[in-house]
């Protein structure tokens, strides 16, 4: 059994944020279904690389997920996803504000049908607001959040977090709302309506930052790898790469002088004897530091590290990173059979449950899957499939090949 066995999603989002939040839903065991207009599918479906014809970056944020293709511009699609809006738990959707009320599938529509649904919107700049009609991608919210003023080496161009950071943020802000409100809705019944956005849930993660500006007015600016309150807190060149050094207290600084860098006299330095002499002799820290660093490489200053007990780490290219044996060893790297990508590897589960552990159960779908199942379960006939795919207002990508049905 999982955590949210028996739970329906209807999933209207593309791209990143919301289907990250739906793919945690669905590994948590919920029945998601992914509404995708056609013949094009869900934006992330064209990002390549492709392989006989279906992309790989749609696979990766999509398993354990339906698909059904329908048209929610015309009437019947209408009528389609309102029957399943009935009995949805949670529907979530990533239009631009005003988008879902001019196809009549808005909260307040569905909410009339059905009291009890958890309704989640994730758009650029919310719902609300001076803001709220402008589209907004990850880069545009990395921009407004400052996130690429202070991201970088100090004097260098803005630049982007290395990872969609905001997208991401805006996918587990709304997974942790859902399953509040879902929480809710479990002791009294009620559902509710749900408003988040890329620039409010980045921003919500600026912990440290708003607290130095808030007190100080101090704007953060690039650092490179440096840590703006502590040091040595950073990755240093060593040898052959880099290791990134965690010593910000004065045990850690001790520990990293004597055992692992064999330098104890530094502990004894005026200008080191303590966190905030530190701060203010950054920069010969860290020629001090990398100086020694030289001798050896990365390999045999991690170990040296861990011998001193102070956190520290390789500095890893991501080839590096799926191929360290404590990722794999975590089941951090999950194979699997996609029906028509072949043999792939997805990402696996970053929380592991002692009762209810979470599955990859399924690969992500081709576009319309579902959509005979799914019409089937709603009770309507094979006759009325058929009309419908006739009218083009459902579709299956292979529906031909497989035999079900009708792709128009």
């Amino acid at each position: 059994m999982l955590p949210l066995d028996g739970v329906k999603v209807l999933d209207l989002t593309q791209f990143l944020a919301g289907p990250y939040c739906t793919m945690v839903l669905s590994d948590m065991g919920a029945d998601v279904i992914k509404i995708e207009r056609f013949p094009s599918g869900e934006d992330s479906r064209r990002l390549g690389p492709f392989i006989n014809g279906e992309g790989y970056p749609f696979a990766m944020p999509n398993r354990n997920k339906k698909s059904v293709g329908l048209d929610l511009k015309s009437e019947k699609g209408k009528e389609i996803f309102l029957k399943l809006a009935e009995n949805a738990d949670i529907i979530i959707e990533n239009f631009r504000p005003g988008v879902t009320k001019k196809l009549g599938i808005d909260y307040e529509s569905i909410q009339a049908l059905n009291s009890g649904v958890i309704y989640c919107s994730i758009s650029g700049f919310g719902q609300t607001g001076p803001y709220s009609h402008k589209g907004g991608f990850d880069i545009i919210a990395q921009g407004v959040t400052g996130f690429m003023r202070m991201t970088g080496e100090p004097g260098g161009r803005p630049a982007k977090v290395g990872i969609a950071i905001n997208d991401i943020a805006a996918g587990a802000t709304a997974l942790y709302g859902i399953l509040g409100a879902y929480v809710h809705k479990m002791r009294t019944g009620e559902g509710q309506y749900l408003d988040t956005s890329l620039v409010e849930s980045g921003l919500a993660w600026t912990v440290w930052e708003s607290a130095a500006y808030f007190a100080t007015g101090e704007i953060p600016m690039p650092t490179g790898t440096r840590h703006r309150r502590s040091t040595p807190y950073q990755a240093y060149r060593t040898l052959d790469g880099y290791v990134t050094i965690g010593a910000g207290n004065q045990k850690l600084w001790e520990n990293l002088c004597k055992v692992a860098l064999n330098r104890p006299e530094w502990i004894d330095f005026p200008q080191f004897k303590d966190l905030n002499k530190r701060m203010e002799n950054i920069e010969l820290i860290q020629e001090m530091i990398e100086e020694v660093l030289a001798e050896h490489p990365t390999s045999y200053w991690v170990e040296k590290l861990d011998e001193a007990g102070v956190p520290g780490g390789p500095v890893y290219t991501y080839d590096q990173t799926l191929n360290d044996p404590h990722i794999q060893a975590r089941d951090m790297i999950v194979e699997m059979q996609h029906p028509k990508l072949g043999d792939i590897k997805t990402i696996g589960i970053p929380i592991k449950f002692s009762k209810t552990p979470l599955q990859i159960r399924t690969p992500a779908p081709w576009l319309g899957q579902h959509t005979n199942q799914v019409l089937q379960d709603l009770g309507l006939s094979e006759e009325e499939v058929k009309e419908l795919y006739q009218e083009g207002v459902v579709y299956d990508k292979y529906g031909e090949e497989a035999g079900v049905n009708h792709a128009k």
